[in-house]
């Protein structure tokens, strides 16, 4: 054998040796090359045959990742990351120690959706370096190896709350209430455009603002104003919808909207008709009642918890300030409350000539003796106002074609209606006055 392997790696040695060789020898060392030779070539058919099945095995394996990546995911959410060191595991525990133990890397501590949690050595097909505690992944039903990372789980109606376009509303279409325009300002907009104005003064702005007054006294359209200024999201919300039917539902949709904000921050929630869930608590054997109880509990802890982010302003409405739970409106949580009392007399001139300026109005209309004249009147019912009489106006020029525009003219006509009542199984008659209408038309 060492004779051939020196004829093999030697050209001369035919030369050099061949002539002292004698015929025994020259017949054993062609016989050993030849064994030789038949040694290496089955080695090489070994080969190739694991060659060819280490292409079917590869290719078997894609074929598997490529129907796990088909099939549905298990989803699962990560628990925790941890960061793998298996050089000092081996000099505490010995040598003998797991091939997974010796992984070097991030290892993932994950809990599925059937409530199991599931210690995994090897990430998967994600990048380990991408993924956070809290993240939501698909994982194969199997291995639970992550296969892929999924967007973040919200309820639909969370979503629906979102206001897609900005509100085109302005601090110019609100009449008559500057000093709340001030106090909303300084509450809610300055602590998003000059936060550092804040943190040189060293004071922390205020989280929540709550507006109370009657209806139709401009809540909604300062809240619409005020996110109009900024460009923050705009979620509204409203108190009925977060009374749901099931333990833990309502909870769930303000958890769900305060994370959403905290994904699109900055963002401002509104809330309207908070009164809905902010009630005062009391002993109640009811289940509705808990329910409702739960649901504002998780707001409070949503204000002011742990998890509370600044970037995130509160401002919710109601015309029933009085029967709100303390801890809702205490400081540092809805910090500034904001009245909306009805119009006085220069507001109520102020708000009919904002709603009129889009009219065509006759020179002659006096605003402030119709603001004189329109007492007790809020802003919702000025508007009502204007709106009335451009649809009388509209009904005189259809009907007697006098003018091809029809010109508004306001003045006071009080009107009076009957009503029927039924009490007793008897029939009540009562005249009672109505509000006056302050529309008539000068064709």
């Amino acid at each position: 054998m060492a004779t051939a392997t020196a004829m093999a790696e030697d050209p001369n040695f035919e030369d050099d040796q061949l002539s002292s060789m004698s015929t025994d020898d020259i017949i054993r060392a062609s016989r050993l090359l030849d064994n030789e030779i038949r040694i290496l070539k089955d080695e090489l058919h070994r080969s190739n045959l694991e060659l060819e099945s280490c292409k079917e095995k590869i290719k078997e394996n894609q074929e598997k990742i490529k129907l796990n990546k088909q099939l549905p995911y298990l989803v699962g959410n990560i628990v925790e990351i941890l960061e793998m060191n298996p050089e000092e595991e081996a000099e505490e525990d010995g040598a003998n120690v797991d091939l997974d133990s010796q992984r070097k890397g991030k290892c993932v501590v994950l809990k599925t959706s059937t409530r199991q949690t599931i210690f995994l050595p090897v990430v998967g097909l994600v990048d380990p370096d991408k993924l956070k505690p809290g993240d939501l992944v698909g994982v194969n039903k199997d291995s639970y190896l992550i296969l892929d990372t999924l967007p973040s789980e919200y309820d639909s109606r969370v979503k629906a709350m979102e206001v897609d376009e900005k509100p085109t509303e302005d601090y110019n279409d609100i009449g008559g209430l500057e000093k709340q325009i001030q106090e909303l300002v300084e509450a809610i907009v300055l602590p998003m455009s000059h936060k550092d104005r804040f943190q040189k003064l060293g004071i922390r702005p205020p989280k929540g603002v709550l507006l109370y007054g009657p209806p139709g006294t401009g809540k909604t359209l300062m809240a619409r104003a005020c996110a109009a200024q900024t460009n923050a999201t705009f979620l509204k919300l409203a108190g009925p919808q977060l009374v749901q039917m099931f333990i833990g539902d309502g909870a769930k949709l303000v958890r769900d909207a305060f994370q959403l904000a905290k994904e699109k921050s900055p963002c401002i929630i509104f809330i309207d008709e908070i009164d809905a869930i902010g009630t005062k608590r009391f002993d109640s054997e009811v289940s509705g009642d808990r329910e409702v109880q739960r649901t504002m509990l998780e707001l409070l802890n949503q204000l002011d918890g742990f998890s509370s982010d600044d970037s995130i302003k509160v401002i919710a409405a109601t015309n029933r300030a009085d029967i709100l739970d303390p801890a809702l409106v205490r400081s540092g949580r809805l910090d500034r409350k904001i009245e909306f009392p009805h119009p006085s007399e220069e507001a109520r001139a102020r708000i009919l000539q904002i709603h009129s300026r889009k009219m065509n109005v006759h020179p002659d209309v006096n605003f402030e003796e119709l603001a004189r004249s329109t007492d007790d009147f809020n802003g919702a019912q000025l508007k009502a106002v204007c709106v009335e009489a451009g649809m009388l106006a509209l009904r005189r020029d259809a009907t007697e074609k006098k003018k091809k525009r029809a010109h508004l003219k306001l003045r006071n006509w009080p009107r009076r209606k009957r009503t029927t009542q039924y009490h007793g199984g008897r029939e009540m008659r009562a005249t009672e006055r109505r509000e006056p209408n302050w529309m008539a038309l000068r064709a």
